[in-house]
């Protein structure tokens, strides 16, 4: 167990995600964490569900921390961070998870001797099977990158790559589940139109996704080679595959995701 102590600014879904992973996954220890948020019930609720210190004070959650998570929506992100920049030492790691707040931006506003780390999770963090893209700036040691890594893996994955491929991160991590969502859907729907219940389609739909990602992660096979073993010849799979193609699946899938990248860029 991590000994270090962790502050909350924001207490959202995202920051519950991370709370629940870091305390269920025995990574901190709830004495060692405190989380401030500035809505009451917000905090009554967070302090029942995981048993931790809350304060509506962003400072005094600041003077409390070694790991510094800024967890507040992008909006709020310039106030929140002005607000503990008399608390912030050299010694402290600051993670944002404030979308499209890049690290040269909270440098800014708190000096570029400040370790930051900038990371990028997605919804099934809720779940404890998130992904999560790091990047971090000079000051950053490899253990501070290590502790990082750690807190993310408590609720999924988390890979560490340089900044400026930041935006891709969004378009297949970020926003991904989306797509995902989708394409469950409209499985399901097909299913249902076959004569299956909708619970039962959502159930072979969900595992079919997961055993199929599963398959890929841990075969190490290439994706393709994944689906030319599915593929008998003259079979149901290549039948369905060749509509897929004919109708742009493939396309449609990589121009969407370019597409979400362009716009995360063009919101900064």
């Amino acid at each position: 167990m991590n000994h270090k102590k962790i502050g909350m600014i924001g207490c959202g879904n995202m920051a519950q995600a991370i709370l629940k992973g870091i305390l269920n996954g025995g990574v901190f220890s709830g004495s060692n964490v405190i989380a401030a948020d500035p809505i009451p019930e917000t905090r009554e609720y967070v302090s029942k569900q995981f048993g931790i210190k809350v304060t509506e004070n962003n400072k005094e959650a600041a003077e409390f921390a070694d790991i510094l998570f800024i967890a507040v929506k992008p909006i709020h992100f310039s106030v929140a961070v002005s607000s503990i920049a008399e608390a912030v030492t050299p010694d402290m790691l600051l993670i944002s998870i404030a979308a499209g707040k890049t690290i040269h931006e909270t440098e800014r506003l708190l000096g570029n001797q400040v370790k930051i780390i900038r990371a990028m999770p997605n919804t099934p963090a809720h779940v404890g099977a998130g992904a999560a893209g790091l990047s971090h700036n000079d000051p950053v040691t490899e253990s501070d990158l290590e502790d990082a890594v750690d807190i993310f893996k408590s609720f999924g994955t988390a890979q560490v790559l340089p900044e400026y491929l930041m935006d891709a991160v969004v378009g297949v991590c970020g926003s991904a589940p989306a797509y995902i969502f989708i394409l469950i859907e409209a499985m399901a729907d097909a299913a249902v139109a076959d004569g299956i219940s909708r619970a039962q389609a959502y159930q072979f739909v969900c595992q079919t996704i997961i055993g199929s990602a599963k398959y890929v992660l841990e075969t190490g096979k290439h994706p393709a080679e994944c689906k030319d073993i599915v593929c008998s010849p003259g079979g149901t799979t290549i039948e369905a595959v060749q509509v897929l193609e004919r109708n742009g699946f493939r396309n449609a899938i990589i121009e969407a995701q370019r597409a979400c990248v362009k716009k995360s860029k063009e919101l900064k």
